[in-house]
């Protein structure tokens, strides 16, 4: 009635791969991935895209505590740390942030809780993320470096 070709063979390997943390599930430790990232259970640790087209979902029940440093960002869980989002950051109804927010664009649904700052621009203390880009980073002081292109 169905027929599925693929049946017996091995599908092959995305660049847009998926990477799932389940409900239930809890992962200690920093965590670097490609891709898409989804977070429905806990992740402790410092979590960072190794490409710029990454993505992380934080859905609903879903919780970090450490930093994020991902270009792109959905927020509808619980986040205890930074985030630092270079490409656009969308924080939905039930998102609670308790932390820094570092964006370069960001949409805000109403019942989003924000326990921390907004601030319209990405730090350059994960230098090489921005030497990845092809910009010099220069330290004009120990609190606020300069990114120049």
């Amino acid at each position: 009635m169905f027929t599925n070709k693929s049946t017996n063979e091995n599908p092959a390997p995305s660049s847009e791969s998926t990477t799932l943390v389940a409900a239930g599930t809890e992962i200690k430790g920093d965590l670097n991935f490609s891709g898409s990232l989804e977070v429905q259970g806990s992740i402790i640790g410092k979590i960072v895209a190794d490409d710029e087209t990454a993505q992380i979902r934080i859905l609903n029940g879903g919780s970090v505590l450490g930093e994020i440093w991902v270009p792109s960002v959905i927020v509808n869980g619980l986040i205890k740390g930074d985030i630092y989002a270079s490409k656009h950051i969308q924080l939905a109804a039930k998102a609670k942030v308790k932390g820094t927010i570092y964006y370069s664009s960001i949409e805000i649904e109403r019942g989003a809780d924000i326990g921390g700052k907004l601030v319209h621009e990405i730090p350059a203390t994960n230098v090489t993320a921005f030497q990845k880009a092809g910009e010099t980073v220069e330290a004009t002081s120990a609190h606020k470096p300069k990114v120049e292109k």
